[in-house]
């Protein structure tokens, strides 16, 4: 009988302890949620957003998710198709585009960030019907092959041109190191890159 009391006694006490530090912890939560003050809501994903991006020179307002990225926006709700969506995480470039003259992937810029700065997809090289001298240079290399990362690649070079408008054969590497070429077409590309500098320069710089 002795034994059993006692094995009774620490059974409570141990209860009694598991108790108490339920209490403590709700009772810390509670203070620390009362020293930050009331909780701000997140965005629910469906909730939209009014924006204006700029897109090759254009204002478009739009309503969008925060979910949303840039490449979706384009593609879904502006129609500009030339940026691909390809790994969709930061890996191939197929979704290049150039904000405020540098190159970013599309697939991991929400649409959200990018109002108030100028976004230029491929679409915005073309001077009405005419090629840009970057896609003039690819089509005389045939820098394409099977084409569908080529609208990133183009665009990684003339952001790349835009810096360094006489790139070197090092500086070309680097400059279209982010975007990957299944057709392993890369000889192409950098003799294209060399050619759209050239073409660039001869016209005096214009873009």
């Amino acid at each position: 009988m002795e034994g059993e009391g006692k094995e009774h006694r620490c059974r409570l006490t141990r209860r009694g302890f598991i108790a108490a530090i339920g209490a403590g912890t709700v009772a810390s939560t509670a203070a620390g949620e009362a020293e930050r003050g009331p909780r701000k809501e997140v965005p629910r994903p469906e909730e939209m957003t009014p924006v204006v991006l700029l897109v090759n020179g254009r204002p478009s307002r739009l309503l969008v998710e925060p979910r949303w990225t840039l490449l979706f926006v384009l593609r879904e709700k502006l129609g500009l198709t030339a940026a691909k969506a390809g790994c969709e995480r930061g890996e191939c470039g197929a979704c290049t585009v150039l904000i405020d003259g540098v190159p970013r992937y599309a697939c991991m810029t929400l649409a959200a960030e990018a109002e108030g700065l100028e976004v230029t997809t491929l679409e915005g090289l073309m001077r009405g019907e005419e090629l840009g001298p970057v896609q003039q240079a690819f089509a005389e290399h045939d820098a394409f092959q099977c084409g569908y990362r080529t609208p990133g690649q183009i665009i990684a070079v003339e952001g790349m041109l835009r810096k360094s408008p006489a790139p070197t054969p090092d500086e070309i590497r680097i400059g279209v190191s982010g975007n990957l070429c299944r057709c392993g077409t890369y000889a192409h590309i950098f003799k294209a890159a060399q050619l759209a500098a050239e073409l660039k320069r001869g016209e005096g710089g214009a873009r």
